[in-house]
């Protein structure tokens, strides 16, 4: 789904996927980018960490590739304002390299990640094999329905609009059994406009960007049924705390991806959520793991 729209003042202007990516190189180690709202007046974590890989990508050689990043969401990020991405070159190995990045907002640390990169090679491989539950091209696109129920949140969430989603119902045949104490969600995934075919730094941070939809609502599947519209007043707070990912194998972001995601535990007021991402070959191409905020909005919060 494409969108060219002008964004309300202090806001990035989204017409693409890509400009969610797009940073501005400031200093050797230094770069600055903006980004929408996930929740209301809080910036999209998704699209800060993918920033802030996009900022560690960018201090090395071509030839390096990202397998892994751990991030931490430290403060909510403002929308309306600018974030600072600082890289640390911690270091350069014969095979590896590590970096470091902390996004600053106002002077305060809002999201620090670490990121791995390694220069590809050759060796044994094996993985899970995906379900075989329905393609996307059996199912419904829910941003119509969502444009209909709530025109107004629709119309707010053009990031969101830039990427195609198509979610698995349930009892779709090839769906695995859900297990005791372990909700589960399938969900098709794609950028909504196409990438540059030559930019693998480009697909990975793609793919960290959507890797953030929707695992935080997986941890709330036995609070709350998943919407992709916003439910008035909401009854769960949701927040991501910490995201990490491993990257297998080559991949597309542009092309669709099936995310298999369940939640294994809640307690504690958070929430655990694993989820592995299947091209349209059954190629395991990447993983994730995020641990959620998880609250129940008290009555009088609820109206």
């Amino acid at each position: 789904m494409h969108v060219n729209r002008q964004e309300a003042p202090g806001e990035a202007i989204v017409g693409s996927f890509i400009d969610l990516l797009r940073i501005e190189e400031l200093d050797e180690n230094l770069f600055r980018g903006r980004c929408h709202a996930g929740a209301p007046m809080r910036a999209f974590g998704g699209q800060v960490a993918a920033q802030a890989l996009t900022a560690a990508g960018r201090t090395l050689a071509p030839g390096r590739l990202v397998h892994s990043l751990h991030g931490y969401f430290l403060r909510p990020g403002d929308p309306q304002r600018p974030i600072t991405y600082e890289v640390d070159r911690v270091r350069d190995g014969a095979s590896y390299a590590t970096r470091r990045v902390t996004a600053v907002q106002r002077d305060e640390a809002i999201f620090t990640l670490s990121a791995s990169f390694k220069r590809p090679e050759e060796s044994s491989a094996r993985q899970r094999t995906m379900p075989p539950v329905p393609g996307p091209e059996e199912l419904p696109d829910p941003f119509p329905v969502w444009e209909q129920s709530d025109p107004e949140d629709y119309e707010r969430a053009a990031g969101f609009r830039t990427l195609d989603m198509r979610f698995i119902p349930a009892d779709s045949p090839g769906m695995p059994p859900e297990l005791p104490g372990v909700p589960q969600q399938f969900v098709w995934l794609r950028t909504g406009t196409p990438l540059p075919q030559d930019d693998p730094l480009l697909q990975v941070c793609a793919l960290t960007y959507l890797s953030d939809l929707t695992l935080a609502s997986t941890t709330a599947l036995h609070l709350q049924p998943h919407r992709i519209q916003r439910t008035e007043p909401p009854r769960i707070i949701l927040a991501s705390l910490d995201h990490a990912m491993w990257f297998h194998r080559p991949f597309r972001a542009d092309e669709w991806l099936l995310f298999a995601q369940r939640s294994p535990s809640a307690a504690d007021g958070r929430g655990l959520a694993l989820g592995e991402f299947y091209n349209q070959e059954g190629e395991l191409v990447a993983s994730a793991v995020q641990e959620t905020l998880v609250r129940e909005r008290r009555r009088t919060e609820r109206g």
